[in-house]
């Protein structure tokens, strides 16, 4: 595995400058920023990200108003409260992607939101105070509390929110496999702890935050 000067440095040639490289990097929210969203746009955000998967994006976000309209704009206390019956009518809203599985999944996740506030006094509380070296645990704990948030789609829906993260994509797991990190896609535990670990090395190499090292990685492929 090479280090992060090599990652800089390999960027930097492929650019042209440091300037144009960090206009194509993202840039994560604070801690602060992460606590202040509300529970209402992390359960509309898992939800557009749940509709997303498999689907144009562009096509699930210019539907987007009609959902926040009948889910009550996304509020979880009016959400849980969908039935069968209010969600098998919704099937027939033609604004509506109609994905029966999807629907159900609204109401299930502001459950989730709601355990977590219970817990922790707000969902963004604990997106927050979540350690980012350890964030494939995150991963996990989404994936197995909530619904439909398995495979990218936890870590696609942190990166939606700002949470600090890397994705494993096609370009990033092929950048990975040449640092001889993993040899195959990471979705068993050891190779998602080699992952994580790459990334925490590379973090404290540089200081930067993983989703830029994610981003760098990628560019690493030659298309």
């Amino acid at each position: 595995m090479r280090d992060y000067q090599w990652l800089h440095e390999y960027c930097l040639n492929r650019f042209g400058s440091a300037e144009a490289l960090e206009a194509l990097l993202p840039q994560p929210k604070s801690a602060d920023e992460l606590r202040a969203l509300g529970d209402d746009r992390y359960l509309s955000t898992i939800a557009l990200r749940v509709f997303r998967a498999g689907l144009k994006h562009s096509l699930v976000d210019a539907k987007w108003p009609a959902f926040e309209e009948v889910f009550f704009g996304f509020d979880p206390h009016k959400v849980v409260l969908m039935g069968a019956e209010h969600l098998e009518r919704l099937m027939h809203d033609e604004r509506l992607i109609r994905h029966l599985a999807k629907l159900r999944s609204v109401p299930r996740n502001a459950q989730f939101i709601l355990d977590v506030a219970r817990e922790k006094g707000s969902f963004g509380a604990l997106i927050a105070d979540w350690p980012v070296t350890e964030i494939v645990g995150l991963w996990k704990y989404l994936a197995r509390h909530g619904n439909q948030l398995g495979g990218l789609s936890a870590p696609r829906f942190l990166r939606m929110v700002g949470k600090d993260t890397f994705i494993p994509t096609d370009d990033m797991v092929a950048a990975l496999k040449a640092q001889e990190v993993i040899d195959k896609a990471p979705t068993s535990q050891k190779d998602l702890a080699a992952v994580q670990a790459a990334f925490n090395e590379w973090h404290a190499q540089s200081g930067r935050p993983l989703c830029q090292l994610s981003v760098m990685l990628a560019y690493t492929v030659n298309h």
